[in-house]
Parts: C-alpha cells; structure tokens; sequence
C-alpha cells in the first residue's frame, strides 16, 4: 500500500510511521459522520476540529441513511459525501472514509438498510447473494467518490467493514471491490481489536482505546478493559470494544487474544475514545482529564497515528436509526442523540476536552517528525496490576540520543494520591540523565511530556520539567511550553539563561527554576544559537489556541472557542465579542486581536451582539408516576418509548422570541431519566440524564423560529436499574421517591465574529 499499489503524491507508509511529503508525522484523525450533521454547519465544524489540531476527519458511509428502498440511494442535502469530502479539504484535512458496508456506530443494524439485514444471506462474508447487495452500494459511492481519490486527493484512507473478526478473505473482497469501484486511496484500514483476523499487507491494523463504555451491565464494575488504558503498555488490543455485539446475529466470535501491533506496520488507532455515548442502562461521563489521560498514554506507548471516535458528536437524521433492544440488540440508545460527549458536541459547541485535547495534538504537530522515529520504552518498574494506585505511570520514547518521557497520573473511579519523590534516571546513548535536581511530587491529574536532550535554535536543553506545546519562528525560533498544575518548572542548559528578576533563579551550575505563575518569557544564547522560551502557566492552559489552517502557525489565547476561515482569519461563535489575543515573538508580547460580528443569517443585524435570556415556560402539566421498569433485553433495562414519555412525562410548553440574534441554542439544565424535545408535536431531540446540562443546537435541528416547543422529561424511579456517573447517582440516593427537576432553560443567540 501507498508505496508500490496505490501510490499518494502527499501520503506513504513504512512499518514505524507515515510519511506525509517525505516527511514522519504522526497523523490526528478525528470523526464526525456528515449525515448526524447539518450541511449548513459542516464547514465551521470542520474547521473546530481543525482548531483543535486534527489533521484527518474520518467518517461513516451509513448505508441505512442513504438507501433506505433498494436501488433508490440518496446523496442530496445533508447525505452529500462528495461536498462533504471537498468541505473537509477546504478546511484543511484529510479524510478517512469507513464505507462499512457494516460500520455498528450504534446504527439500526450496523447501518445495513432493513432489505439488506433481512435479505436470506450470509451477511459479511464472501456468499455471492451478499456480494450482490453490496456491489450496487459501491458503485453508487464510486459515483460520487471515485472523481475526488487519486494520486493528489485529500481522501487518504478507506477502512473496510468495522469489526469484522473472522472473515479476512473478506476484508480482502471488499478491498478488491472498492479499488473497481474506483475508491482507491494509498492506505486501507480495518479494525483489529478483538483478536481480529486480517488479511496480512492488504489492510493497516487500527487499534482502539476507551477509558469507560455503555457496552457492559449497568451492575457491572470498572472493567479491567477500560482501566488497562490508563497505565503504559504495548499490547494495543482492546477485546472489550464491540463484544457485547459479538453474539449478535452476522458477528462471528472468536476468543480474544492480546495482539501487538503488525511489523510490517506502525502502531495506528482509529477508535480512541473522545467521548462516550450513553445507554439507557448505563450512561458513563469520561471527563476531559480522562479523555486526555487515554490518548497521552498511547501517544507514550508509541502510536504513530491517534484516531478518535467521536471528535464531533451529532444527531441521528431520522427516527428509529438507533441501535435497540427493539432491533435486536443488547443496548437502547436515544432514538436521536449522539452527543457522544465529544470535544464538540451535537450542537456544534466545544467542551472539555477539546482544550486537553488540542495541546497534546499541537506537540504532535511541532515534534512529530522526531517522535515519529523513536520507538517506546517501559521503564524497568512498572505497576503491578490495574489496581496498583502507587506505582507512577511513565514511559519513554527516544532515538537514542534523544527523547521524551511520558507521565500520567490521572483516571476516573479509583482515587489516586500524590506520587512523592520522583525522580527519573533516564540512559541513552551518551549516558545517565537524572532528573529533576531534587526529587518533586507528581499530583493527581498531572498529563505531562517532558522533553531530553532536545535541540532548538542552536541551542540544547538537556531536560525542563514543563511539556512543550509548539515552536513559533521569527528570526528565532520561540519554544512554547506548558507548566503542569503543581510541578515546578526547572530546565537544565549549558546556555545562557535570562528572564525576569526574581522569576528565575540558578539554585546549581547549569540549571534553572522560573516561577510560572504567571506568562514568562526567557532567552536562552548558547554560543551562537538562540532560542526564546514563552513558559504558559497551567493556570491559563485551557484558553491556549495553536492555529496553523492559515499557513503560518499562531499562537493563541482566548477563553472562547476559536478556529480560522477560508482566509485565515480568526472567528469565534460568541454571544459577545470574544476576547482574543495573539503572541508575536518579534515583540515577544500578546497583543489583542480587533474582531466585529458577521452577519451569518440574512436577518441578522451586523450592529446587534447575541444574547442570553430565559425561555418563557408554562406551568408543567405532571403525567401519571413512572414504573420502575419499561422492561429489559438481555438483562439491560429498556428505555421508555414515545407512549411511554407521553404518559409518564412532565411537559412545558417553551415560549421564543421572534427576532433572531444569531444562531439558536436552547441550554437545558434539568434531573430525571429521560427527556424529549418537539417542535409543532414532532419529536426532533431527546436525552438521557446523566447529570450533565443539555445543549441543543436549534437551528442545527432545522427548527422554525415559530415552531411551538414542547418539553416533556419523565421522572427517574428510584428503583430503576440504570447506572449514572457519581455525581448524579450521589443525588438521586439524596431524593425519596422519582426524580425530577427542570432548573432552567435559556436561549443563547450567539452570531459569529471575525478578525478585523
């Protein structure tokens, strides 16, 4: 692949890394499925996640969206790959198709269309009666893909069928049937957790990694599947991902057995959690700390390729889509929300995680053509089993002659305490490196990627305990580096070190301590190189931005979530004008950036700024008390149906203004089970409670600004066997009797600013 077959003018493999214009780069492929999103909000989106430092945008081809009646395949409005493909390479990234034709992301049937599921025949394998289905679907997607791959396409890969396990021959008949079809790309993917059997060169393996899951009982304890990812390994396997489907009809199952990654590939993921979706019965909450705990550690354990799943959250485009006990299955999703609690969410609105993420993926940007050389190590200590709360989690991945070690002391569930009186003894090629000075204490929730032997400007920095972030160029390059929450920041150089009086200190010959309280600038001249140090305080480590769509990378501040248009310019969705301040190195200072409003809507007024306001609710109309069971499948409890929600739900009627002010969010802060939104007595959203607020994206969903809004939510019972996140399950033990609150609902109007 990429090298012989399929050649790329851009993109090739070798079995350590990929190469992108000759040079080793360690790919971030994010998801986001174009047919649970708007067209209209497609290319804002896109550039978030590029904001976020994603560089590949991967996603589903749903079948059942498309071609719901045999022959009759639909790729107009929101179903339109082909403008999808184009967007996404206006905005700067590469794609990924997954063309199934069986994808699972908790689609009705995996995504096959119902004449496909219910067809007389050996689904996903090499039967000439399921070929014969399968032919027409990629032919059709060669129509529309086939003119957009090719030697210079932003289309990179094609992942074929999604955890298929024992079918290779298949994998490779699929393979063989894309290329005729015209979707060629110089990388194919398939899954391989699970102990998956493939088709040996044909395919790259993909690995997956979540730190919690919906897929296993509500009763159930942190399985070790889940905790595996929080400690430094080199086994990539996950058997947990998919195997609660494995007994489902057309999955074959096969015992799991750990697999490392292929020699003859590099290490590469397309299933990192980037959230969670949730489950009726059981509804987990990673936090952005764990999200990016997970994916630390891979990039330590020598991923040469991060993919998440989800990066970009979305809403189903039809009722009944969703995987459900109704359909077979062992889980009852929300018939339309898949929210996933992503770095954005279905609303198109950035969350936590984004901002842990996006500073991990510009290192990766910055130094990724080093690290992609270096192949990890595990230190000669490591923890005894997933239950070991004492001993550090690290690892290093070095050259040999230099190197970075990975430290994550973060994970959700099981409590951890401060590591004290750590010091790492680190040998390379030239010797023992022993530090920090003096031993330090690692606090909870430290994500840090400490730098040896790095060289810069001329100038060698032998180790800082603070994580490099990016390097700016001026006449000079600036390396940019984050403090961690807790762990002071010392660098060792025999360069000459200036900063400020009484910041920067010199406790022995050849090493530095700064205080970084607040932002610090040093100048580092050794000989005749020079380099500028910009120290970020943790303090202020979410509001950092590192932009690059523009072609010249920009270093950023603002609390506000920000990303570059067409032209480079810096824009932000805001109900007020967003504060945003860019660093210039030639000044050595940040400097406020000028936005103003763009009228993104033809009835906005440019001269008006968005608003916030409460919703005008009527007085609630109760429904009868809810059961403690709507049934279950398999063990797992079922979700309410409609009938369900209309008889047991509590229902407000929610008043809008006419006038528009930007695009329309409705912000939701309420307790129960279940939630459901109509607009004129269609429901187009819905919800289940896991404590967190609920954020709906209105004109995302198509809603008139007249329509009348219908609220219902239905009580939890006490007794309902459902597992919710801490938080939320610590307040309904503190509620006799069903649970139920609406505390809020607001409107936000939040027009789009541009730099002037």
């Amino acid at each position: 692949m990429s090298n012989e077959v399929d050649r790329h003018d851009r993109v090739s493999l070798t079995n350590r890394y990929v190469e992108l214009a000759g040079r080793p780069v360690i790919p971030v492929s994010g998801e986001m499925h174009f047919s649970r999103v708007p067209r209209a909000e497609w290319d804002e989106r896109l550039r978030l996640m590029r904001s976020g430092g994603v560089t590949v945008v991967a996603t589903y081809l749903i079948w059942i969206h498309h071609e719901p009646e045999r022959g009759r395949p639909s790729f107009d409005g929101n179903l339109d790959v082909a403008a999808f493909v184009r967007c996404a390479a206006a905005a700067g990234l590469d794609v990924v198709l997954r063309v199934g034709p069986w994808c699972h992301g908790e689609v009705r049937n995996g995504g096959f269309p119902d004449w496909v599921q219910q067809a007389p025949v050996a689904h996903r394998t090499d039967d000439p009666g399921y070929l014969t289905l399968v032919e027409p679907w990629f032919s059709a997607l060669g129509e529309q893909l086939a003119p957009l791959c090719g030697t210079g396409s932003n289309v990179i890969a094609i992942q074929l069928d999604n955890e298929l396990y024992d079918q290779p021959g298949h994998l490779a008949t699929l393979k063989a049937l894309a290329r005729a079809k015209g979707l060629i790309a110089p990388i194919y993917t398939a899954t391989a957790w699970g102990g998956a059997e493939l088709p040996h060169g044909d395919v790259l393996p993909l690995y997956g990694g979540y730190g919690d899951g919906f897929w296993v009982d509500a009763d159930h304890d942190w399985d070790t599947t889940f905790r595996e990812h929080f400690f430094f390994s080199h086994t990539w396997d996950d058997p947990g991902i998919g195997a609660d489907l494995r007994d489902h009809p057309g999955i074959g199952r096969r015992g799991e057995t750990p697999r490392l990654p292929s020699a003859s590939f590099p290490a590469a993921t397309c299933e990192l959690g980037g959230g969670m979706a949730t489950a009726y019965h059981r509804r987990p909450l990673p936090s952005g700390a764990d999200i990016a705990a997970v994916a630390h550690n891979k990039i330590g354990n020598g991923s040469g390729w991060q993919g998440y799943y989800m990066y970009a959250g979305g809403t189903n485009p039809r009722p009944g889509l969703q995987e459900s006990h109704a359909t077979g299955y062992p889980n009852d999703l929300p018939e339309f929300d898949y929210d996933f609690h992503a770095p954005l969410g279905a609303a198109g609105v950035v969350t936590a995680s984004h901002a842990a993420l996006r500073r991990q993926h510009a290192f990766l940007a910055a130094f990724g053509d080093r690290l992609a050389l270096m192949p990890s190590t595990l230190p000669e200590r490591l923890p005894a089993n997933v239950d070991d709360a004492e001993t550090l989690r690290w690892a290093l991945r070095s050259d040999g002659a230099s190197g970075w070690v990975f430290v994550t002391w973060q994970q959700p569930h099981r409590s951890l305490e401060s590591v004290p009186d750590v010091q790492f003894a680190v040998t390379l090629d030239a010797g023992t490196t022993v530090f920090p000075r003096t031993p330090i204490d690692v606090p909870v929730g430290t994500i840090a990627h400490w730098p040896l032997h790095l060289a810069l400007g001329g100038v060698h920095l032998n180790w800082v305990t603070a994580s490099p972030l990016t390097v700016l160029d001026s006449e000079h390059p600036t390396l940019v580096l984050v403090a961690e929450a807790g762990v002071p920041v010392e660098l060792a150089t025999a360069a000459a070190v200036t900063g400020s009086v009484g910041t920067v200190s010199h406790p022995e010959a050849g090493v530095v301590s700064v205080e970084v309280g607040v932002l610090q600038v040093l100048e580092l001249q050794q000989d005749e190189g020079r380099l500028t140090l910009l120290l970020v305080p943790a303090s202020i480590a979410d509001t950092v931005w590192v932009l690059d769509g523009g072609g010249n990378r920009r270093l950023l501040l603002s609390r506000d979530a920000v990303f570059e248009d067409a032209d480079g310019k810096v824009c932000a969705r805001t109900v007020r004008a967003p504060s945003v301040q860019e660093y210039l190195p030639a000044r050595g200072e940040f400097v406020d950036l000028e936005v103003g409003v763009v009228a993104s809507d033809a009835d906005e007024d440019p001269a008006r700024m968005g608003r916030t306001l409460p919703a005008l609710l009527s007085e609630p109309t109760h429904g009868t008390p809810p059961p403690s069971s709507y049934g279950e499948r398999l063990g797992r409890a079922s979700a309410p149906t409609r009938d369900h929600v209309a008889r047991h739900g509590t229902s407000w009627t929610i008043e809008l203004p006419t006038d528009r002010q930007g695009r329309r969010y409705l912000e939701i802060e309420w307790v129960g089970d279940v939630a459901r939104l109509e607009a004129d007595g269609v429901v187009v959203a819905d919800r289940f409670w896991d404590g967190t607020s609920w954020t709906i994206g209105l004109d995302a969903l198509g809603i008139a600004d007249a329509a009348a809004l219908t609220l219902r939510i239905v009580p939890l019972h006490p007794e309902a066997d459902v597992h919710l996140p801490a938080a939320a399950a610590a307040r309904r033990r503190a509620t006799s009797g069903p649970l139920l609150a609406l505390e809020s609902v607001h409107l936000v109007e939040a027009p789009l600013w541009r730099e002037s």
